[in-house]
């Protein structure tokens, strides 16, 4: 007989609302990059996922909204990318889809690594009016993550669509994270070798 889960859920680990609760609201772009780069980083040193962060912030004034990590290999599902967690908690929070909601401030997403071509499908659709970025998507490939077909031209992609787009931000303390999860020997969980 056939069956299926009629619920999916997600759960994420106890540390991440402690180290959101030392975020201070900053207008500051590079002070909410590195605060995401440290949820990355803390998220290597827990083993409890990938090497990547995002968060949902205000834009104006920088008030932390979500905060999502890459929970793939601890959820078993592929789906859970740091943009993808920290898209689905804001909403979740805000109690909306459409996070360009007119009653909301202007939100942004800031993602420790450029976004891979799932996660860059799924912007357009959440309602972010910014995406800020910090390492490039050929410094996860260069550590063995596939990144997957984005176009090469996915910044305009974005723009056209009234999409801000902000990168290499702190690029340097991304790729630092992503070396370390290298030489931990953490987990590239590609589904196959191309």
């Amino acid at each position: 007989m056939f069956s299926q889960p009629l619920s999916i859920s997600f759960q994420l680990p106890v540390w991440v609302n402690n180290f959101s609760q030392s975020y201070q609201a900053t207008t500051d772009l590079n002070q909410r990059m590195k605060f995401v780069i440290s949820a990355a980083r803390k998220n290597v040193e827990e083993e409890t996922g990938g090497p990547f962060a995002a968060a949902i912030f205000e834009i104006e004034t920088g008030k932390l909204v979500s905060l999502g990590i890459n929970l793939v290999t601890t959820q078993q599902l592929s789906i859970l990318h740091a943009e993808m967690v920290a898209i689905t908690v804001a909403q979740a929070k805000l109690k909306t889809y459409d996070l360009a909601e007119t009653s909301l401030p202007k939100l942004e997403l800031v993602t420790s690594t450029e976004p891979c071509a799932m996660c860059f499908g799924a912007i357009p659709w959440s309602g972010v009016a910014r995406v800020v970025t910090a390492a490039k998507g050929e410094d996860a490939q260069n550590i063995g993550f596939d990144e997957g077909p984005k176009p090469d031209n996915w910044i305009k992609g974005l723009t056209d669509r009234g999409i801000q787009v902000i990168d290499n931000i702190e690029r340097e303390t991304s790729q630092a994270v992503l070396k370390l999860y290298q030489e931990s020997s953490g987990h590239i969980y590609n589904s196959r070798e191309n």
